[in-house]
């Protein structure tokens, strides 16, 4: 449950698009903290905040931030819709929660591509790239643009990791090179909101103009070490959803030989799950070429059972490690860099570039 703290704002150490980190002095000491001025404000030096310290006291990873729920002496002001009809959105996300946004949705009544996705019903064989981890998008976008800079790419976040894209300093260093985010399910702070992955889909490619999108989840997702309970097993579920809708699902395969988890290494059970249990409809896979011959031999032998649904596409990798070194934020999985897991984002890569040739 929730452990509750307060302290007072001693410093801002940095803000980037929807988000302030901050230092808080409290009666633990020193924290780090972060702020999301959409739903609490902006916090100033010398405010009280009230704290969520759960994930910093756990020491987990991508969440370990204080949070701050409230600045209860500074509150900020309503919004300027006016909020008792439905005429701003109704789209409440991170529902039942004490922070539930109501924000408006891409296909509700008052959204200004209401008529557009009333009328979608397919995204029209568009590439979609699914990924089971956020720190495959970069290298994915790498790999697409290395072949066709030209090529407009939207990101569908799903709500297996962070609820608010906001926590996300990838996608505020992206911004320039994606043509929009949508935030789907219970996530929220996108470009455009959208209840499902299907009006994600649809959106991507009808509101957007997408050539080509990618799915995967936001940062910090769930994992318990067994075979369903890790979030990014929906992913299986988006592939579905791609294929009823006319698209080309594209899966990144999650493959790596710097992963100290014998689970994770060679093919990630991960993605064998996703894929090979959760997708009832085919996918291209795409296997990079270039991996060193031991995790090629262990990719191959993973990869096995799946070729009787799915198809595996060899991809020549040609020019993709120096798009990843040209990648306009930093690469990394799990605390591995580039180099410490170059397997991992070289598959990813591999993934974009086929779903550019695709477009050909």
């Amino acid at each position: 449950m929730v452990r509750w703290r307060a302290g007072t704002v001693l410093s801002v150490r940095r803000e980037w698009r929807g988000a302030i980190e901050l230092d808080v002095e409290t009666a633990d000491g020193p924290l780090r903290a972060l702020a999301y001025p959409g739903l609490v404000g902006s916090p100033d030096p010398g405010d009280r905040v009230l704290l969520n310290v759960g994930a910093l006291v756990m020491g987990l990873g991508t969440g370990g931030y204080a949070l701050v729920v409230a600045l209860p002496d500074r509150l900020p002001a309503d919004p300027p819709a006016e909020g008792t009809t439905r005429d701003h959105g109704h789209l409440v996300k991170a529902r039942y929660t004490p922070l539930q946004p109501i924000l408006l949705g891409v296909d509700e009544e008052a959204s200004p591509h209401r008529t557009v996705m009333a009328e979608a019903t397919s995204i029209d064989g568009m590439p979609v790239v699914t990924a089971d981890l956020h720190s495959a998008l970069p290298a994915i976008l790498a790999g697409v643009h290395a072949d066709r800079p030209g090529a407009r790419v939207a990101y569908l976040m799903t709500d297996g990791g962070a609820l608010p894209a906001w926590f996300s300093r990838t996608l505020d260093g992206l911004r320039e090179h994606l043509a929009g985010t949508i935030t789907t399910g219970q996530a929220f702070g996108g470009d455009l909101e959208a209840s499902t992955v299907h009006t994600g889909l649809l959106a991507a490619r009808h509101v957007l103009g997408a050539d080509i999108a990618v799915v995967a989840q936001g940062p910090g997702n769930l994992g318990t070490g067994t075979t369903w309970g890790f979030s990014g097993v929906a992913l299986g579920e988006a592939v579905n959803a791609i294929a009823v809708l006319g698209g080309r699902p594209i899966g990144s395969l999650r493959i790596s030989d710097g992963d100290g988890r014998e689970r994770h290494r060679g093919v990630s059970h991960h993605s064998l799950t996703a894929y090979g249990k959760v997708a009832l409809a085919p996918a291209d896979l795409p296997v990079p070429d270039g991996l060193e011959p031991a995790l090629a031999a262990a990719v191959d032998a993973a990869l096995a059972p799946l070729s009787a649904r799915h198809r595996l596409v060899r991809v020549p990798t040609g020019g993709l490690d120096a798009a990843l070194r040209a990648c306009p934020v930093p690469l990394s999985t799990m605390g591995r860099k580039l180099d410490q897991d170059h397997g991992y984002f070289l598959a990813a890569a591999a993934a974009g570039r086929h779903a550019a040739a695709l477009l050909d």
